[in-house]
């Protein structure tokens, strides 16, 4: 552990987000050690990162929402998480990850069990795939998909409907089209079959979109319990954005869109691309410590995939998927690097893993790109954001518009 690279005085005080003063009263009180060398002070990035862990383990005992006015408190009626359980409408999503995405997807947008169910992408998908096809080389898919959003809603008749029913075909529609408008990397079912009852499983068509090899029914579920997972979530930052979005009464398309957005960050929806780099460092031989030890020098934030303040005793959507893998022999060795980093961080920092980490660790065993967790994130959860646009639709519109206090010159 001696030759794991240190931190300088300026990066820990960043890392925890305080003045050099504070830092230096934090080792005066003996809450942090420092070596001295002739270039200054330096800090154990795992200590570091221990105790920011529990300075974000204090900040969680006060208030459950944030002080801005008049966003403190947003009602919701849909996912719950209490207990340290995560629910949707009163259904543990232990028990829902074992059904197809898109029943539970269409039994949150309509309160309709439908048991099988297709989601087809409708007459605007060769528009999103013109478009995306326009985008250059350096793209990502979560762009492809960005700009298929806009091309389908260009190809609606009924884009700026707000019926209900409406709403939520739309919802469906969006969804499909995301998915099919990425570029094929393996044999592709038959998505554009006669009849959506024809059409393979969404989770089966996203995996022909993102891995290099076909996957195993096991991975199959694996992927399709990831979009149960991550279909909602309290009301996280796109959540917010989506919300604000259809508070203006935005069309079910600019909500996707005002979601994108807000996803579209390292700090949210593409925090387990750097879980997946991580963890494949570990795959290759890096010793667990150095590399942690590596992202908190690097990222100057919280260990990427492990932390998460609504569930101080573990993400449960992490515990899930994780044993998902680790029940596949296939996969013993992406396992085996997450219960490495797992203990290098519970040692050392307490953290637990979260489901960025779950993310990282299944795009990783099944040969995706370290980018696959974003468009597994984005297509998922621009199901929620339709399920909360529809609970705001029903409310007083521009109640989401805060009033600013001018603090300029």
């Amino acid at each position: 552990m001696d030759d794991l690279p240190r931190l300088t005085a300026e990066q820990t005080a960043e890392r925890l987000g305080v003045k050099l003063e504070t830092l230096y009263a934090y080792v005066a009180r003996g809450r942090l050690t420092r070596e001295r060398t002739a270039d200054g002070s330096t800090f154990d990035p795992l200590e570091v990162e221990r105790f920011a862990a529990t300075r974000r383990r204090r900040a969680t005992l006060g208030p459950a929402h944030s002080e801005g006015r008049p966003l403190m408190v947003i009602e919701t009626r849909f996912a719950l998480i209490e207990d340290g359980e995560l629910s949707y409408r009163a259904r543990p999503v232990a028990d829902l990850a074992h059904e197809p995405f898109e029943t539970v997807a269409h039994w949150a947008l309509t309160g309709e069990w439908t048991d099988p169910i297709r989601f087809a992408p409708g007459a605007g998908l060769e528009a999103a795939r013109t478009a995306a096809s326009a985008l250059p080389a350096s793209a990502g898919d979560r762009d492809r998909q960005l700009v298929a959003v806009t091309a389908l809603a260009a190809s609606d008749p009924l884009r700026t409907s707000l019926d209900p029913a409406v709403v939520a075909t739309a919802a469906e529609r969006i969804v499909a089209g995301m998915v099919e408008v990425l570029p094929q990397r393996t044999m592709a079912p038959d998505s554009e079959a006669a009849g959506t009852a024809a059409l393979p499983p969404l989770a089966a068509r996203l995996a022909s979109h993102l891995s290099p090899a076909p996957l195993s029914p096991a991975d199959h579920a694996l992927l399709n319990a990831s979009l149960v997972l991550l279909l909602d979530h309290d009301i996280a930052v796109s959540t917010l954005a989506a919300r604000a979005a259809a508070s203006a009464r935005a069309t079910p398309y600019g909500v996707v869109v005002a979601g994108l957005g807000a996803l579209d960050s390292p700090l949210h929806g593409n925090a387990s691309r750097a879980a997946h780099r991580l963890l494949a460092r570990v795959v290759e031989g890096d010793d667990p410590a150095r590399t942690v030890a590596d992202a908190v020098l690097t990222t100057q934030g919280p260990v990427p995939g492990f932390g998460q303040p609504l569930y101080p005793d573990g993400d449960p959507r992490a515990r899930i998927l994780l044993g998902m893998l680790a029940a596949e022999p296939r996969h013993a060795c992406v396992s085996a690097a997450v219960a490495a980093v797992s203990a290098v961080l519970a040692d050392r920092t307490g953290a637990l893993p979260n489901v960025d980490l779950a993310l990282g660790a299944l795009t990783l065993a099944t040969g995706m790109r370290d980018d696959a967790g974003e468009v597994l994130f984005a297509t998922a959860r621009t199901v929620g954001w339709m399920v909360h646009a529809l609970d705001e639709y029903r409310e007083r519109p521009l109640r989401l518009r805060p009033v600013g206090r001018y603090v300029g010159p």
